[in-house]
């Protein structure tokens, strides 16, 4: 496949802003899709350019097989945000699994690419070595699917519609197994400044872990709490977006 075809497939631009001053890589969450982050592109635009990433499985890229590797995924990204979004300065957002992908894309902008982010906003995700073995992408449909509503991340509607649910299970058993076994063996530290984010009651981010982050950045370092769970940020979006807008002035 033409390598501009493979970047339309992952990077989605939902409201391209060509004089924007930096731009925003969003990194979406275990069984999530592109389109959780059309709201902050439509925040941000035209000051700030958004790019949603779409991993393979969901949506319209359903038919094509998942990745169950952070590592992996972050290898086939590399060439598609190295090779066309650099030109401005770039900012990683990723939630939860995003966020441990975001982490290994930045280390791997750095090393193979000398491109070092803006600014890496790790949402949702206890720092890279603080992991948690987890063997819920293993267990029975209803057990993983009982997970998955106990943290929100899926509306409860879609979740009651067999059809949807078979058609997005494998992905979210995929995206669960890449989360559980990721293991920072090629990047340990990156260099770009950090901001951790956080619910105050998110089980799968304690604070003494999410706090952690600031040992993998030799960087200036951030921590901002919210109140709510694992997927506060559907609940504190406006202030979540306020927040990335202030942070990101910095370096337009």
């Amino acid at each position: 496949m033409p390598h501009h075809e493979q970047e339309d497939l992952w990077i989605r631009r939902y409201h391209a802003a060509q004089d924007s001053a930096v731009r925003l890589l969003c990194l979406p969450h275990a069984g999530g899709s592109a389109s959780f982050y059309f709201p902050v592109s439509q925040a941000l635009a035209p000051r700030i350019e958004v790019l949603a990433v779409q991993y393979p499985g969901r949506q319209d890229r359903h038919r094509e097989p998942c990745v169950d590797s952070i590592p992996e995924l972050a290898d086939r990204l590399l060439p598609l945000v190295a090779g066309r979004w650099t030109d401005r300065p770039l900012a990683l957002f990723g939630h939860s699994m995003g966020a441990a992908l975001a982490f290994e894309l930045a280390g791997l902008l750095e090393q193979r690419a000398g491109v070092v982010p803006a600014i890496l906003f790790a949402s949702g995700r206890r720092a890279p070595s603080r992991w948690l073995t987890d063997d819920i992408y293993e267990r029975s449909d209803e057990e993983l699917l009982a997970k998955v509503r106990e943290l929100a991340g899926t509306d409860s509607r879609i979740l009651g519609d067999d059809e949807v649910v078979r058609m997005v299970l494998p992905a979210i058993r995929s995206d669960y197994r890449a989360a559980s076994l990721y293991r920072p063996d090629r990047v340990h530290r990156v260099s770009c400044p950090v901001t951790a984010l956080s619910g105050d009651d998110d089980p799968q981010a304690p604070l003494d872990d999410v706090k952690a982050w600031q040992d993998h950045t030799s960087g200036d370092f951030a921590m901002q709490v919210y109140p709510g769970g694992h997927f506060y940020l559907t609940e504190q979006a406006p202030e979540v977006i306020r927040h990335i807008s202030e942070a990101l002035s910095a370096v337009m």
